[in-house]
This record gives C-alpha cells, structure tokens and sequence, in this order.
C-alpha cells in the first residue's frame, strides 16, 4: 500500500526469509562461516540456535545459495512427523522415489543416493529447521543417518537448526552420542541497539528508498526496545510504522507512530 508512496520497489520489512535482504551483521558472517566450514570440511554435524525470529531460516537460505552445484540438499522445515515419515520426508527431498517403500527400504535407498552422489563428485547436505521439535526417538534416527559411511567419509551432512531448546534437549544424558557428534556449533544472538538501525535502513535502500522514508533516532530507539533485536519483530513493527507514515503523509517515522504500530500489534488498539 506504501510502496508507491515512498518509491519503493518491494517491502522492505517482509516476514519471508529473503537471503537478498540479510543484513550481515558481523555475528551473521561468523554463523555463515560456521556452517560452511562445517559443511565443507565435513564435520558431520553442525547446530545452529537463536531466538524465534532470529534470522536462523534466512540466513540458512544465504547458505544454501553459496554451496555450490556440487552439493545436493534437503531442507525439512517442519519436523514433527514419525520415525517412517521423517524418512521418507528426507528422501523425497533428496529426490529419491520411496513411495511405497517401509523404513529400511527408505533408508536403503537413501543411501543408493548418497553412494551416487559420492561417485559423481557431489556432496549431500540435509539441513532439519526447527529441531527443537524433534522427539528424542527422531533425534535418534537422525543420528543413525549420519552412520551412513564409506571407508574414508561421510555420505550426509546434517545441520540442525533450532531455537536455545535444542541446546538444553541435546545436554540430556540420553542424546550423549548424537552430542558427542555435533562439532560445530554457533548461538545467533539478536541485534544490538546500533545495529538495529543499520538493519532497517539496510533493507529500506535494498529496497529502493532513497533517504525516505527514514526513522527518528527516538523511534530506532522505541524500536529496539520492543523488538529486543529480533528481526522478525523489528519487521513487524516497521511495516506497521511505515503504513502509519504512509497514511499520514509523512515521510519521517517518529517516536508517536511507532508506538502506534506497537499498540496494533499488541491489539491495544483497532487496526
């Protein structure tokens, strides 16, 4: 509804991971960096966590989009499923035709894959969104994946990614062997106060503004404060301050119209 008004190109402060919009904080290229390393020296597993809205599913995308033609992968963006579902679901993914077929046929084939990928040069990611979800039974299975194997490598990276939880799911004495595997790990934390101008004003000019429209120090400041440097929710509250620009015919968002578009959100207020 905006857009036309303050001559931008898409909106800047949508909820979808976008990788073009990721604004690289250096805590985001050291996490990139984690997972790539992991990944490419083979590490086997390699975990990610942060807060809900912490930017883990984008900044995953950014990563998928740097591996290269040579890395096959399979992405499970919600893993609450059973044993013989989570299976198959990670072989569709991979592409490999299991319909029909019970768990250990599943992973028999699954492994024909993987074994072809090796002989033509190709590495196999399998990257679990969400992993705080998984019963200990998945978190299991996903370990005995990662014993696919030839002499000299393994035939399947695994990244998890998940919020603090799956920190505190993976300390229990029962999941000691898969913890015990996870050689790369990284925390995202959320933004600081500096950079969560940086990052509006990063998406604004990705998105064509041209020093309009633009936020008061007082409203970056009422932003930080309710957003605590979450990304999702700094989206959501400059999307609601700029309709409030917008429908004011302004293009300086202050203190007064964030706080309204806080008050929208909490559903203090009618929209």
């Amino acid at each position: 509804m905006y857009l036309e008004y303050y001559g931008l190109n898409e909106p800047p402060f949508n909820i979808n991971p976008n990788p073009r919009l990721l604004y690289y904080t250096a805590k985001h290229r050291e996490a990139l960096n984690h997972m790539l390393y992991g990944i490419r020296e083979r590490k086997g597993f390699v975990q990610l966590t942060g807060e809900v809205g912490a930017g883990k599913t984008t900044l995953c995308r950014a990563m998928l989009e740097q591996l290269g033609s040579n890395f096959a992968t399979a992405l499970i963006l919600n893993p609450v499923l059973s044993p013989d579902q989570l299976m198959k679901a990670i072989a569709m993914e991979f592409g490999v035709e299991v319909k029909g077929l019970d768990r250990l046929e599943t992973v028999a084939a699954l492994n024909e894959f993987l074994l072809e990928q090796v002989m033509i040069g190709n590495d196999c990611v399998l990257i679990i969104d969400e992993a705080q979800d998984l019963t200990s039974e998945l978190l299991e299975q996903i370990r005995l994946l990662s014993n696919l194997e030839t002499d000299d490598r393994k035939l399947l990276q695994i990244v998890l990614l998940g919020q603090p939880e799956l920190r505190d799911r993976l300390n229990e004495h029962g999941l000691r062997q898969l913890r015990q595997r996870i050689t790369v790990r990284y925390h995202l934390p959320p933004l600081n106060q500096g950079e969560v101008g940086q990052y509006i004003n990063h998406r604004l000019v990705a998105c064509g503004a041209n020093g309009s429209p633009w936020f008061t120090a007082a409203a970056l400041w009422r932003v930080y404060r309710y957003s605590r440097g979450i990304p999702r929710l700094i989206n959501a509250v400059c999307d609601k301050s700029l309709l409030a620009g917008f429908v004011k015919r302004r293009d300086r968002i202050d203190f007064r119209m964030v706080g309204r578009a806080i008050k929208e959100l909490e559903g203090q207020i009618a929209v």
